[in-house]
């Protein structure tokens, strides 16, 4: 059986975010770390692709402290 990933502590807060964006290259979904730099960006096709991403990222933020957040994503500590 394989453990579950480890939830946030109570009262601890993931202050990682995502934006669903649209430029001239079309859809995009980016994960903002806690001081407002995109970190990871992902293209999408389309609005629903972004928006479909963006809310998995977001239930992750919600219920994954921000080390196990990061480690999940390959999102670098330092950077």
């Amino acid at each position: 059986m394989v453990a579950a990933p480890a939830p946030a502590t109570p009262g601890s807060v993931n202050r990682f975010s995502v934006d669903v964006r649209r430029d001239d290259t079309g859809w995009s979904a980016a994960i903002v770390d806690p001081d407002g730099t995109p970190v990871s960006v992902r293209v999408c096709r389309d609005e629903t692709e972004a928006r479909i991403y963006a809310s998995t990222v977001r239930q992750h933020a919600d219920w994954l402290s921000e080390e196990r957040f990061r480690e999940y994503y390959g999102l670098d500590r330092a950077g």
